[in-house]
């Protein structure tokens, strides 16, 4: 891994000497360095970048989720304080990924069939990238990004209702191409996320599909319905995720620079962060047997023990932002071993179960999908159990128990925030969509008082914006209020919240 990351460094710098003079660049040339990188080191490092930056949300995600609280250092903004060193490098990645997978595009152009497969998983990542761009921060440079070299240096943002039928469109195009048949070329060792499987990158293009039209089925329901039922009838040709063996996980080494980075935070001797109340209490009065491998009993992890010392038998959650820390950190809750005490653990960037609770939910739409949305939920149910090393046994007596099918989207919804745990910006996404869970509460000590009644809308805009387009992101901020409220995503249809 280290050495898919070290080309990929020095193709970078390279560019930068070769943006410079004629006679400086054949001076200054070094003959034994490379003057690109490999395409799989590129993609290599785009996937480990994305893991690095997405996976380390407890702050943030985590708590406006309803999962994560501070314990103990309480800041009561709840990491919303908008610096460059939270979101910002986010915002970052996104467009530094993009840039960089165009790169690839560009390169492999002229000898496009030879290239197939880098090509489509470049697209399907590049598209993967503006969703969570748009998801974050709602209107955003899409349209004129990237465009420098054409002398666009203050891109116009473009408004997130036009940038999803966008981001739809061209995943399907790979999606249609893709069902034509695979190319012939390797996608190498750089593809850490399914190891050169190009039947697992068209399932997890035609997930994200449905991702993102269940996401806008609420405000654009012709394009959520057709994009919905064109990939469940037609399996054969847009493929789904089916099992834990296709979802999208990116596991990490487990030494050096790349442990996981919930391990890496807990390894670095920190212990600011335990279960929320709101979380542990429903998963407590629902019986519900994923929270074993969700939270650990209260206690904390010793790292001169390298284990988890139990400090009650019990689960025991916590408030979000009160003014004080509990009297006892130790009688809180930690998050659970296999989502943090490992340092060869996952970032998931899509967990095979929620594939079928948006099918669910598709059926109780009025979606034609070939299936109940009785079917498709218990599927999901039994996949996050699987995703979760519940016995089928434990399953079957949660979904004759508390998790049994009502009827009710409301049910779907409750159990899908559970199985999402870890992905925190889809988690984050479902309760601005469905204001699921509707327990979730803003920090108690909030610095913004009594202003806001719920968990953020967005992510503050980066300062560097401030800096260096800063017309455009003004213009873009106008419905803003204290960085993180204001106008609310395209496809968040709730009222009553500010």
């Amino acid at each position: 891994m280290k050495n898919i990351f070290k080309y990929s460094a020095i193709a970078f710098m390279s560019a930068s000497l070769f943006a410079c003079t004629g006679d400086f660049d054949k001076i200054n040339t070094d003959p034994d360095a490379f003057d690109s990188a490999p395409y799989t080191n590129m993609l290599g490092y785009m996937e480990e970048y994305a893991a690095n930056q997405f996976g380390g949300d407890m702050d943030g995600y985590g708590t406006w989720a309803g999962y994560i609280v501070k314990i103990q250092y309480l800041d009561k903004m709840s990491g919303i304080i908008p610096t460059n060193n939270t979101y910002g490098n986010r915002w970052y990645y996104c467009y530094y990924a993009n840039t960089q997978l165009q790169d690839v595009l560009d390169r492999t152009e002229a000898e496009a069939d030879s290239y197939k497969n880098i090509r489509w998983v470049c697209k399907i990542w590049k598209n993967y990238c503006w969703a969570y761009l748009t998801d974050g921060w709602r209107d955003v440079p899409y349209t004129e990004a990237m465009k420098g070299g054409e002398g666009v240096l203050h891109p116009k943002y473009d408004k997130q209702e036009d940038i999803y039928p966008a981001i739809l469109s061209a995943l399907k195009t790979v999606a249609d191409e893709m069902s034509t048949g695979f190319g012939s070329d390797k996608l190498g060792e750089g593809d850490f996320i399914y190891k050169g499987s190009m039947v697992k990158w068209q399932k997890f293009c035609n997930s994200l599909r449905l991702r993102l039209a269940m996401r806008i089925s609420g405000v654009s329901s012709a394009l959520a319905k057709s994009t919905v039922e064109e990939i469940f009838q037609n399996p054969s040709k847009y493929p789904v995720m089916e099992s834990t063996d296709d979802q999208c996980y990116f596991w990490w080494q487990g030494s050096g620079d790349y442990r996981e980075r919930w391990y890496d935070n807990m390894y670095g001797g920190r212990d600011d962060h335990g279960m929320s109340d709101i979380f542990i209490n429903h998963m407590k009065n629902t019986k519900d047997p994923r929270i074993a491998s969700i939270a650990h009993y209260a206690g904390h992890y010793s790292l001169a023990s390298n284990s988890y010392v139990v400090y009650a038998n019990e689960y025991t959650g916590f408030q979000n932002g009160p003014s004080k820390q509990p009297a006892n950190l130790y009688s809180i809750s930690r998050i659970g071993a296999m989502y943090r005490d490992d340092a060869k653990g996952f970032t998931p960037f899509m967990k095979a179960s929620e594939v079928y609770y948006i099918k669910a939910e598709a059926a109780m739409l009025g979606y034609s999908v070939g299936s109940t949305a009785k079917e498709a939920y218990e599927m999901a149910v039994r996949l996050s159990m699987k995703e979760n090393n519940v016995s089928d046994a434990d399953a079957d007596t949660y979904l004759t128990g508390a998790g049994k099918w009502d009827g009710t989207k409301d049910r779907i919804y409750w159990d899908e925030w559970v199985a999402l745990f870890k992905n925190n910006f889809e988690a984050w996404c479902l309760y601005r969509r469905t204001g699921f869970p509707t327990t979730n509460y803003i920090s108690l000590t909030s610095v913004w008082g009594d202003a806001h009644n719920t968990q953020p809308f967005r992510l503050p805009y980066p300062n560097n914006e401030y800096l260096y387009n800063a017309d455009n992101v003004k213009a873009a901020a106008v419905n803003s209020v204290n960085y993180c409220w204001g106008q609310q995503m395209w496809w968040d249809t709730r009222t009553g919240v500010k």
